[in-house]
């Protein structure tokens, strides 16, 4: 990945990689955090499985590989200001780290409640393999989720990702292979 992809943007979010300073502030004081980002963060945060041990997972990464590793781990996603509206912090997604040698990674992402089934998991996702297609080593993404989760089931199949196996607790694995 071009180290210098710090910010990426789509038709309605701006998504900002991760730093320790950034979730060092996100973990400690939440209103650094906010001005960190320009953005609110609402009550709702963090959204789903991007909990503290998530939050905990990336730091203690960054802090061993450093911030050459941000844009391999957490990206906000973050809906601009309106003329009626601040910008807002709405949701998370991101890798478990840089590829693997043979070029697969893995993705997570989630979405605050309040901004929810209204497309931004698809588009913070489209702009995942986006980030990562960029990259000539990676060749396969995947992502994980669980059968009962149809809105992330249909997130994925909307992003061109097949299901390819399930274990015994109903977790689905969902790849794609990037053509290149």
């Amino acid at each position: 990945m071009n180290n210098k992809i710090k910010s990426y943007h789509t038709e309605r979010l701006e998504l900002i990689a991760a730093t320790l300073e950034h979730i060092n502030a996100e973990l400690n004081d939440i209103n650094l955090f906010a001005s960190m980002l320009n953005a609110e963060v609402s009550p709702e945060w963090p959204p789903g499985e991007y909990d503290k041990n998530a939050q905990e997972y990336f730091r203690d990464l960054l802090l061993k590989g450093g911030d050459d590793l941000a844009g391999w781990l957490g990206w906000y996603a973050i809906k601009p200001s309106d003329e009626n509206k601040a910008a807002v912090l709405i949701g998370a997604g991101g890798y478990f780290g840089p590829p693997s040698e043979t070029g697969e990674l893995e993705i997570g992402y989630s979405v605050i409640p309040s901004y929810q089934n209204k497309g931004y998991a698809t588009e913070i996702v489209k702009a995942l393999v986006d980030i990562a297609a960029n990259d000539s080593r990676v060749k396969r993404i995947s992502a994980r989720t669980t059968d009962s989760n149809k809105a992330s089931c249909k997130v994925l199949a909307k992003n061109g990702f097949n299901s390819i196996s399930r274990d015994l607790e109903n977790n689905i694995r969902y790849e794609k292979i990037l053509e290149k």
